[in-house]
C-alpha cells in the first residue's frame, strides 16, 4: 500500500514540509516511517509496543549511540549471556511449564537483551530515540524465532524450524531518510482525536473481530517489562484495556463518524479492506458528510492474501484507499434518518445563509424530521411537532445509546424477517406494533418498521395506528450513516422536545430566539397532514392563522423564517403573495425543489428581518 499512498499524496499536492501527518493506528509504523521525510509525524496506537516500535523505526537514522560509546548490536551478539527472567519462566518449556513460544535458550537470551537495554537507559547511556530503536530491534529479533503462526495469541505445539535457531539481535528495517519532528500518543483514537493538531489524518483501523491486544499480548509484556499476572493457558496478560471497539460491527461505524467529525485535519486518508465491517457505501457516505464531495476519491487495490485449504475459494481480497478534503464545521449538514415529506435537508445551506446574525434559542415549530433545527447553531434548540409519535421518534435518537439502538433494529429485522418488498413479514411487524397499548409502542420498533414501508413514509390512520403499506426500501448503509451522524449530533445539542400546537410556544418566543416555521403547504398535501390520520391537517383557515401569528411575532421584534411553497403544478398561492406584499417581508427564492414523488414545487423563505425585499416572487429565475 505504501507506493499507492505516496502517489495519492503526490497527486493531491500534499507533500509539503510544513504539514503534520497523523498516523492514528500506527501499528508497526510503516506508513509514518515511509512519509517521515516530508512531514512532522504523529503516531498513535492503543498498544505501547506499537508506539515504541514505530518511534524506533522513524528515529533510527539519527541513532548514533554516542553516549553508549560502542555498537550495541555487536556487544549483544558478541556474548552468550542468558537471564532466567519473565520470558524464560513463562513462555518457554522450563520449570515445569509447557508454553512453547520460545526455546529455553532463546527465552533466556531475550530476557538478557531486555534487561541490558533497560540498564543502559537507567544509566543515562541511551537517548529516548535510541531506547525506542533498540526495543524495536528486540521486537523484530523476537519475531524471527517465535514458535507461532505469525501472531502471539497461541503457540505451536511442535517446534517450527526457525524457532530452534539461536536468536540474533538484529536491526529493524527502516527508511534511511532523516525525519522531522515526532510526536507520540498511546490512546484510543476516539478519545484524543479532537485534541491532536494535524493537517493530514491517516486511518488504518482494524476491520475484523480479531483483537490485536490478544494477538500481540507477548510483545506488550516484553516492552512494558512489568511482570504481569498472566492466564494459565496462553500466558496472556489482561487485554481488557487494549480491546478495541473498531473490531465490532456497528461500533466501528459509530467511531468512524466521531473521528471524521472531530478531527482537526484538513485531509483524511483511510485504508480499509473489503472484508471489513464497514461497507464502501457507508464509508463514502460518511466521508462525503464531513468532506467536500468533489474531492472524494476511492481507489480499489487488489492484493494477495494468505490462503489455506479452507479459504482458497473465497472471494477476491482488496483494499480501498479513500481520500477527502474536510469541510469547514459550519458547512456540515446532518440529515434526519426519517424520510420526511418536505424535508429541508437540501436547503439547509440557504437557511443558514439567511439566518439572523445573533440568537440564543432556535424554535423549530413544525419540527418534522428535524433537518433544520439540528443544523442551526444555538445554545438551546426547541423541537416541536404536533404528531407526538414523530416527536417520540426524534427524541429516541437522543435518548438511546446508538449502538444499543442498532442492535435493537437488528433483532427486530431478524425476528420478523424484514426485507425489501416482503409484505408478509412487514405486515406481521406492523400488526404487532399496532397491537401494543399506546404507551408501550416503542419508537425504535416504529422506526424499524418505517424503514421497510412505502417510501419510508410516516403514515397513521384515525386511531393513530401505523398504516403505511410495504415498500421497496430497507435499512441500507446510507440510512445507517444518516442515523449514526444524526444521533451523535442530537446527543451533543441541548434539545427540548415538545408536541404541541405552535401557538402554545408563544411564551418561549423572545427577541433572543429564532423561530423557524415549516408547516404543511396549502398547495401540497402529505399522508401525515391531510387531516385524515388522527392529527390536524392543513387548509386556508389554518394558513391564515399562521400568517397572523407570524405578524404578532414581527410586531414583538421576534425574528422568524417561514418555509413555504409559492407555486406547485401550475397553482399559485395568491394569499401568500398578498400577505408578503402587504407586510413587506423579505423573500428568498429557493427555485424548484423536487419532492419525494418527483414533482417540482417552487419554494421560498420568508423573513421578517433583513428588509427590504430583494427578490421578486414570480416569473423570475432565482439568483445563482
Amino acid at each position: 500500500m505504501l507506493p499507492q499512498i505516496g502517489r495519492l499524496l503526490k497527486s493531491k499536492r500534499l507533500l509539503q514540509r510544513n504539514y503534520r501527518f497523523f498516523d492514528a493506528f500506527c501499528g508497526s509504523g510503516s506508513v509514518a516511517d515511509y512519509v517521515k521525510s516530508h512531514y512532522d509525524v504523529i503516531v498513535n496506537d492503543n498498544m505501547r509496543w506499537s508506539v515504541l516500535y514505530a518511534k524506533g523505526r522513524i528515529c533510527a537514522p539519527g541513532c548514533t549511540f554516542d553516549r553508549l560509546g560502542f555498537d550495541p548490536f555487536a556487544y549483544l551478539n558478541g556474548n552468550s549471556t542468558s537471564v532466567q527472567g519473565f520470558m524464560y519462566k513463562n513462555y518457554a518449556p522450563t520449570n515445569g511449564g509447557s508454553r512453547m513460544y520460545f526455546t529455553p535458550e532463546n527465552a533466556g537470551r531475550i530476557d538478557y537483551f531486555r534487561k541490558q537495554i533497560e540498564d543502559w537507559k537507567g544509566e543515562g547511556l541511551l537517548s529516548e530515540e535510541e531506547y525506542c530503536y533498540l526495543l524495536a530491534c528486540l521486537i523484530e529479533s523476537v519475531s524471527d524465532v517465535s514458535n507461532t503462526a505469525g501472531v502471539y495469541g497461541a503457540y505451536l505445539k511442535t517446534w517450527d524450524p526457525r524457532a530452534v535457531k539461536p536468536i540474533t539481535f538484529s536491526r529493524v528495517d527502516f527508511n534511511p531518510a532523516p525525519c522531522g519532528g515526532v510526536e507520540t500518543h498511546c490512546a484510543k483514537i476516539e478519545d484524543i482525536i479532537a485534541d491532536v493538531d494535524c493537517d493530514i489524518l491517516y486511518l488504518d483501523p482494524p476491520y475484523t473481530q480479531n483483537q490485536y491486544g490478544t494477538q500481540y499480548h507477548l510483545l506488550e509484556t516484553l516492552v512494558l517489562d512489568d511482570n504481569p499476572k498472566i492466564s494459565q493457558v496462553t500466558g496472556s496478560r489482561s487485554t481488557a484495556p487494549l480491546r478495541s471497539d473498531w473490531s465490532k460491527a456497528y461500533k466501528a461505524h459509530i467511531l468512524l463518524d466521531r473521528v471524521l467529525a472531530k478531527t482537526k485535519a484538513r485531509y483524511i486518508i483511510l485504508s480499509y479492506n473489503n472484508d471489513g465491517f464497514m461497507s464502501k457505501d457507508y464509508i463514502e457516505a460518511a466521508m462525503k458528510r464531513y468532506g467536500k464531495p468533489d474531492t472524494y476519491t476511492c481507489k480499489k487495490i487488489a492484493y494477495k492474501k494468505y490462503q489455506n485449504w479452507k479459504s482458497q475459494n473465497e472471494k477476491q481480497h482488496f483494499e480501498y484507499l479513500f481520500f477527502v478534503e474536510k469541510k469547514d464545521a459550519g458547512d456540515v449538514v446532518y440529515e434526519s434518518p426519517l424520510n420526511y415529506i418536505g424535508s429541508k435537508a437540501k436547503v439547509v445551506p440557504e437557511i443558514r445563509k439567511y439566518q439572523p446574525e445573533q440568537y440564543s434559542t432556535v424554535i423549530d415549530a413544525f419540527g418534522g424530521g428535524f433537518n433544520v433545527g439540528i443544523n442551526l447553531p444555538a445554545r438551546r434548540i426547541i423541537y416541536n411537532d404536533l404528531n407526538y409519535r414523530v416527536t417520540e421518534l426524534i427524541r429516541s435518537f437522543r435518548e438511546y445509546d446508538t449502538y444499543s439502538y442498532l442492535l435493537y433494529i437488528r433483532r427486530i429485522i431478524k425476528k420478523f424477517g424484514l426485507e425489501r418488498a416482503n409484505a408478509q413479514a412487514y405486515l406481521k411487524a406492523r400488526d404487532y406494533y399496532n397491537s401494543l397499548p399506546a404507551k408501550k409502542r416503542d419508537p425504535r420498533l416504529l422506526f424499524t418498521i418505517i424503514l421497510y414501508g412505502f417510501q419510508q413514509q410516516i403514515r397513521f390512520n384515525g386511531q393513530h395506528d401505523f398504516n403505511n403499506p410495504v415498500g421497496m426500501r430497507w435499512f441500507n448503509d446510507k440510512i445507517l450513516e444518516k442515523m449514526i451522524s444524526f444521533s451523535r449530533q442530537i446527543k451533543e445539542e441541548n434539545v427540548v422536545f415538545l408536541s404541541r400546537s405552535y401557538k402554545e410556544l408563544r411564551r418561549r418566543m423572545t427577541p433572543a430566539s429564532f423561530v423557524y416555521f415549516d408547516p404543511p403547504y396549502d398547495l401540497t398535501t402529505g399522508a401525515y397532514n391531510d387531516g385524515k390520520r388522527g392529527f390536524d391537517g392543513w387548509n386556508k383557515k389554518l394558513e391564515a392563522e399562521l400568517f397572523a401569528f407570524a405578524d404578532r411575532l414581527d410586531k414583538a421584534g421576534i425574528p422568524f423564517m417561514l418555509s413555504y411553497v409559492i407555486e406547485h403544478k401550475g397553482a399559485v398561492n395568491r394569499e401568500l403573495l398578498a400577505w408578503v406584499e402587504r407586510k413587506n417581508y423579505r423573500v428568498i427564492r429557493l427555485g424548484d425543489i423536487i419532492g419525494i414523488s418527483g414533482s417540482r414545487r417552487k419554494e421560498v423563505l420568508i423573513l421578517n428581518y433583513g428588509r427590504p425585499n430583494d427578490t421578486a416572487l414570480c416569473d423570475q429565475e432565482p439568483d445563482e
